[in-house]
């Protein structure tokens, strides 16, 4: 996948199974300024994504021997404007027609290029979805979203019932309560939630409900005036407080607020008023061990996402990981396998990843074998916390959302290793 994203030429992702036309687009807008990135699957496309900011996609709609309808096309033109709303995509097709390309403008694209397309067609038509990008750029500031991990990835049953409540529910205004064991997604669910809101463009403000104090908790609460407030664990919180929060938010009335609140214990640990007051709208994000192929599927996700990240060689599961990882659990669930992955692409070596590299062995995911490895595991810690630190210019709160952590949890792994 070719990269160097890190100029201020406008970057282009070109999404193609033919590699013969991969590296046509490329020749041609590399030698026009653009920093050309190539992805040959959605899947590849979305970890590009999360890695980097594009500022333009060029999209096929088709990506199996022999079909012509451009169904595949459409499922990514609608993850990759969930991932990133504002997105200039513009659509690349042959055998569809242009039935097909306009039909897919109507689904968000802003444009599209008929194969074998005409070089200074697709020079001029990728210079206006880069000034479109700059302009919807430009009106979103200063809530452009960053990159983090991408989109809810995964096919299972559970993850795409997930997928498609958060389709219905983020354009409204209805309160929505996100359910599910730590490290679930829950964040990034909610992150999700507020892209597709209509108060996409304001601020996401959120507050860890566990560390936070009454005072800080207030102060969030009126911060989110025409904003989305995210409550992290009110479940956590003892019954008075709980009262006092519903009272902070019967009294946001009125003020456009939207909620959107993650519960890791259940809905049972929430006072009834509050709860209903949270939760106009119930999703519960699915534990690894009930998605099935999805651990196969997140892990090659995040070993594309951070090799693109830390600049190192994108590698394979070895076919003997990858089988021990359908259905597996994990310690730490999404959190924790994201965590094991990333310390594998900055420290382990090329080739196919082995299951003793991700400490698996027999039928599930287990933590790393004592040995000589988790000698190295506070050190590892300690460079993962830095690499975040000096990826978001030492902002504390936007590494520890990169970390999966809270912030006071952040604050506490820096003391501890001095940081």
């Amino acid at each position: 996948m070719a990269d160097g994203l890190s100029s201020p030429e406008p970057a282009v992702l070109f999404v193609d199974d033919d590699e013969d036309v991969l590296k046509a687009g490329a020749l041609l807008l590399g030698r026009h300024g653009y920093r050309v990135a190539t992805a040959r699957s959605l899947a590849e496309a979305l970890s590009a994504m999360a890695a980097r900011p594009m500022d333009v996609v060029l999209l096929d709609l088709n990506y199996t021997r022999g079909k012509t309808s451009g169904e595949e096309g459409f499922q990514g033109l609608r993850s990759i404007l969930a991932m990133d709303p504002g997105a200039a995509v513009v659509v690349v097709t042959g055998h569809s027609g242009i039935n097909v390309a306009v039909a897919a403008m109507r689904g968000g694209a802003c444009d599209f290029i008929m194969k074998p397309w005409n070089n200074a067609r697709l020079l001029a038509t990728v210079q206006d979805a880069a000034a479109l990008r700059r302009r919807r750029r430009a009106a979103a500031q200063p809530t452009t979203p960053e990159p983090d991990d991408g989109p809810l990835v995964g096919e299972s049953g559970a993850i795409l019932r997930v997928r498609e409540l958060i389709g219905r529910a983020a354009p409204t205004s209805a309160s929505v309560l996100l359910c599910g064991p730590a490290g679930t997604g829950k964040s990034l669910a909610a992150r999700l939630l507020h892209r597709r809101s209509a108060l996409a463009a304001a601020p996401l403000v959120a507050v860890d409900l566990e560390s936070a104090s009454d005072h800080e908790i207030e102060a969030a609460v009126i911060e989110a005036k025409g904003a989305t407030l995210f409550l992290d664990e009110p479940a956590g919180l003892d019954g008075a407080r709980q009262s006092r929060l519903l009272a902070l938010l019967e009294g946001a009335e009125g003020r456009d607020v939207r909620l959107i609140s993650a519960v890791r214990q259940g809905r049972e640990h929430l006072r009834a008023d509050l709860l209903y007051r949270l939760g106009t709208v119930e999703i519960v994000l699915p534990p690894l061990a009930d998605r099935g192929e999805d651990t196969r599927l997140l892990a090659e996700h995040f070993l594309r996402l951070f090799a693109l990240r830390h600049g190192r060689p994108v590698r394979a599961l070895a076919p003997e990981t990858a089988a021990v990882l359908v259905g597996a659990a994990w310690p730490g669930e999404v959190r924790g396998l994201r965590q094991a992955v990333e310390r594998l692409v900055v420290l382990g070596d090329d080739g196919p990843v082995a299951p003793g590299e991700l400490g698996l062995g027999g039928e599930a995911a287990a933590p790393a074998a004592p040995g000589a490895s988790d000698l190295n595991l506070a050190r590892s810690e300690r460079s993962l916390i830095e690499a975040a630190l000096r990826r978001h210019g030492f902002t504390v709160s936007h590494a520890a959302r990169d970390l999966g952590l809270t912030r006071a949890a952040l604050y506490r792994r820096m003391a501890k290793h001095g940081l």
